[in-house]
């Protein structure tokens, strides 16, 4: 009987779980983060609005996935 397709045995990093636990970090954090930092902004437009949120949760999105892979990296050891 072949091995079944959905496990796997990575070896080092498991990149597939660095990036779904990224994902999901990043949505529980980056929007209220968003959130929270957009109270003390003038954001007149949704033009504004849709910018600000842009780049606010690229920045998030980058610190999520570093310490995520980080973290990894160090478990694989």
């Amino acid at each position: 009987m072949p091995e079944r397709v959905e496990t796997t045995d990575p070896d080092g990093v498991d990149y597939a779980w660095v990036m779904q636990t990224t994902f999901v970090v990043t949505i529980v954090v980056g929007a209220p983060l968003v959130a929270v930092l957009s109270l003390g902004t003038h954001l007149p437009t949704w033009d504004d609005r849709l910018g600000f949120a842009v780049r606010v949760g690229a920045v998030v999105w980058l610190v999520v996935a570093v310490a995520v892979f980080l973290y990894a990296r160090r478990r694989a050891e």
